[in-house]
Protein backbone atom coordinates (compact mmCIF):
# COMPACT_ATOMS: atom_id res chain seq x y z
CA UNK A 1 0.00 0.00 0.00
CA UNK A 2 1.30 3.25 -0.76
CA UNK A 3 1.52 5.93 2.12
CA UNK A 4 1.42 9.77 1.36
CA UNK A 5 3.90 11.71 2.80
CA UNK A 6 2.60 12.97 6.19
CA UNK A 7 3.96 16.24 7.71
CA UNK A 8 2.28 15.74 10.84
CA UNK A 9 4.29 12.53 11.39
CA UNK A 10 7.38 14.47 11.04
CA UNK A 11 5.96 17.44 13.30
CA UNK A 12 5.86 14.90 15.97
CA UNK A 13 9.25 13.16 15.62
CA UNK A 14 10.95 16.73 16.14
CA UNK A 15 8.20 17.42 18.63
CA UNK A 16 8.32 14.46 20.47
CA UNK A 17 12.54 14.36 20.11
CA UNK A 18 12.87 17.79 21.50
CA UNK A 19 10.08 16.67 24.66
CA UNK A 20 12.46 13.85 25.04
CA UNK A 21 15.87 16.06 25.23
CA UNK A 22 13.50 18.65 27.65
CA UNK A 23 12.37 16.21 29.99
CA UNK A 24 15.63 14.37 30.53
CA UNK A 25 18.20 17.65 29.90
CA UNK A 26 16.84 19.62 33.68
CA UNK A 27 17.59 16.61 35.48
CA UNK A 28 21.17 15.50 34.62
CA UNK A 29 22.96 17.99 36.84
CA UNK A 30 20.96 17.01 40.07
CA UNK A 31 21.27 13.26 39.10
CA UNK A 32 25.26 13.77 38.31
CA UNK A 33 25.61 15.96 41.61
CA UNK A 34 23.93 13.12 43.87
CA UNK A 35 26.16 10.43 42.04
CA UNK A 36 29.15 12.13 41.97
CA UNK A 37 31.70 10.66 44.58
CA UNK A 38 33.83 13.27 46.75
CA UNK A 39 36.87 11.30 45.82
CA UNK A 40 37.00 12.17 42.22
CA UNK A 41 37.92 15.61 40.78
CA UNK A 42 36.01 17.39 37.97
CA UNK A 43 32.43 16.95 38.89
CA UNK A 44 31.92 20.05 36.55
CA UNK A 45 33.82 18.44 34.00
CA UNK A 46 31.70 15.13 34.16
CA UNK A 47 28.24 16.90 34.58
CA UNK A 48 29.14 18.95 31.78
CA UNK A 49 30.17 15.84 29.12
CA UNK A 50 26.72 14.13 30.36
CA UNK A 51 24.82 17.61 29.30
CA UNK A 52 27.21 18.06 25.86
CA UNK A 53 27.30 14.39 24.35
CA UNK A 54 23.85 14.65 23.16
CA UNK A 55 24.75 18.09 21.09
CA UNK A 56 28.12 16.72 20.28
CA UNK A 57 26.92 13.54 19.08
CA UNK A 58 23.82 15.44 16.67
CA UNK A 59 26.73 17.46 15.40
CA UNK A 60 28.64 14.39 13.92
CA UNK A 61 25.84 12.06 13.27
CA UNK A 62 23.51 14.45 11.23
CA UNK A 63 25.56 14.41 8.07
CA UNK A 64 25.70 10.46 8.16
CA UNK A 65 21.83 10.21 9.10
CA UNK A 66 21.19 12.50 6.03
CA UNK A 67 23.63 10.49 3.35
CA UNK A 68 22.16 7.67 4.51
CA UNK A 69 18.73 8.90 4.05
CA UNK A 70 19.79 10.01 0.70
CA UNK A 71 20.45 6.24 0.13
CA UNK A 72 18.00 4.44 1.35
CA UNK A 73 15.15 6.54 1.83
CA UNK A 74 13.72 9.63 4.66
CA UNK A 75 11.58 6.77 5.96
CA UNK A 76 13.80 4.01 6.99
CA UNK A 77 16.01 6.31 8.84
CA UNK A 78 13.09 8.34 10.63
CA UNK A 79 11.97 4.89 11.50
CA UNK A 80 15.31 3.55 12.73
CA UNK A 81 16.64 6.86 14.86
CA UNK A 82 12.82 7.00 16.52
CA UNK A 83 13.12 3.35 17.80
CA UNK A 84 16.74 3.99 18.57
CA UNK A 85 15.65 7.81 20.61
CA UNK A 86 13.08 5.09 22.64
CA UNK A 87 15.83 2.87 23.46
CA UNK A 88 18.23 5.37 24.40
CA UNK A 89 15.64 6.40 27.29
CA UNK A 90 14.80 3.22 28.45
CA UNK A 91 18.68 3.19 28.92
CA UNK A 92 18.23 6.77 30.51
CA UNK A 93 15.76 5.04 32.88
CA UNK A 94 17.89 2.44 33.90
CA UNK A 95 20.70 4.38 34.73
CA UNK A 96 19.36 7.07 36.47
CA UNK A 97 17.70 4.33 38.74
CA UNK A 98 21.66 3.38 39.91
CA UNK A 99 24.18 5.44 41.60
CA UNK A 100 27.55 6.12 41.94
CA UNK A 101 29.77 6.13 38.83
CA UNK A 102 28.23 3.46 36.67
CA UNK A 103 25.39 4.92 37.22
CA UNK A 104 26.93 7.86 36.10
CA UNK A 105 29.14 6.33 32.98
CA UNK A 106 25.32 4.56 31.57
CA UNK A 107 24.07 8.04 31.79
CA UNK A 108 26.64 9.52 29.73
CA UNK A 109 26.34 6.34 27.21
CA UNK A 110 22.16 7.00 27.16
CA UNK A 111 22.93 10.72 26.50
CA UNK A 112 25.23 9.40 23.50
CA UNK A 113 22.90 7.18 21.77
CA UNK A 114 20.50 9.99 22.40
CA UNK A 115 22.36 12.09 20.28
CA UNK A 116 23.15 10.02 17.85
CA UNK A 117 19.53 9.13 17.18
CA UNK A 118 18.21 12.44 17.68
CA UNK A 119 20.69 13.53 14.86
CA UNK A 120 17.29 12.69 12.68
CA UNK A 121 16.81 16.59 12.78
CA UNK A 122 18.58 17.12 9.13
CA UNK A 123 16.48 14.10 7.94
CA UNK A 124 13.03 15.92 9.14
CA UNK A 125 14.13 18.88 7.55
CA UNK A 126 15.06 17.24 4.20
CA UNK A 127 11.93 15.14 4.04
CA UNK A 128 9.87 18.49 4.73
CA UNK A 129 11.73 19.98 1.55
CA UNK A 130 10.87 16.99 -0.41
CA UNK A 131 7.52 16.98 -0.02
CA UNK A 132 6.93 20.70 -0.28
CA UNK A 133 6.05 22.74 -3.05
CA UNK A 134 8.55 25.47 -3.15
CA UNK A 135 5.13 28.19 -2.50
CA UNK A 136 4.92 26.09 0.87
CA UNK A 137 7.97 24.93 1.76
CA UNK A 138 9.41 27.54 3.85
CA UNK A 139 6.14 27.28 5.83
CA UNK A 140 6.34 23.81 6.44
CA UNK A 141 10.19 24.23 7.42
CA UNK A 142 8.81 26.94 10.21
CA UNK A 143 6.96 23.98 11.87
CA UNK A 144 10.07 22.17 12.77
CA UNK A 145 11.16 25.47 14.49
CA UNK A 146 7.96 25.31 16.26
CA UNK A 147 7.70 21.57 17.25
CA UNK A 148 11.54 22.81 18.76
CA UNK A 149 9.96 25.10 20.87
CA UNK A 150 6.97 22.97 21.84
CA UNK A 151 9.33 20.38 22.84
CA UNK A 152 11.42 22.73 25.25
CA UNK A 153 8.39 23.87 26.85
CA UNK A 154 6.60 20.59 27.20
CA UNK A 155 9.48 18.58 28.19
CA UNK A 156 10.33 19.75 31.38
CA UNK A 157 7.31 20.06 32.92
CA UNK A 158 6.00 16.11 31.84
CA UNK A 159 9.62 15.26 32.99
CA UNK A 160 9.06 17.07 36.27
CA UNK A 161 5.40 16.15 36.74
CA UNK A 162 6.55 12.15 36.27
CA UNK A 163 9.52 12.24 38.53
CA UNK A 164 7.23 13.93 41.35
CA UNK A 165 4.69 11.64 40.52
CA UNK A 166 6.51 7.51 39.71
CA UNK A 167 10.06 8.44 40.91
CA UNK A 168 13.41 9.36 39.52
CA UNK A 169 13.68 6.61 36.95
CA UNK A 170 10.21 7.79 35.79
CA UNK A 171 11.10 10.55 32.93
CA UNK A 172 13.30 7.96 31.17
CA UNK A 173 10.32 5.61 30.76
CA UNK A 174 7.82 8.46 30.13
CA UNK A 175 10.16 9.72 27.14
CA UNK A 176 10.83 6.25 26.01
CA UNK A 177 6.97 5.84 25.24
CA UNK A 178 6.86 8.87 23.70
CA UNK A 179 9.44 8.04 21.39
CA UNK A 180 8.01 4.44 20.76
CA UNK A 181 4.87 5.93 20.37
CA UNK A 182 6.39 8.20 17.93
CA UNK A 183 7.84 4.87 15.58
CA UNK A 184 4.61 3.28 15.44
CA UNK A 185 2.98 6.16 14.45
CA UNK A 186 5.57 6.53 11.67
CA UNK A 187 5.34 2.79 10.91
CA UNK A 188 2.08 2.90 10.40
CA UNK A 189 1.62 6.99 8.72
CA UNK A 190 4.99 7.70 7.39
CA UNK A 191 4.99 8.01 3.56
Amino acid sequence: MKRKPSILVIFLSVFIDLVGFGIVLPLLPGFAENDFRPEFSGKGLIIGCIIGSFSAMQFFFAPAWGRLSDRIGRRPVMLVSNLGAAGSYCLFAVASGQSGTMGLVWLLVSRVFAGICGANLSVASAYIADISPPEIRSKRMGLIGMAFGLGFIFGPAIGAFAMGAWGRTAPGWVAAGFCFANFVLGWFILG
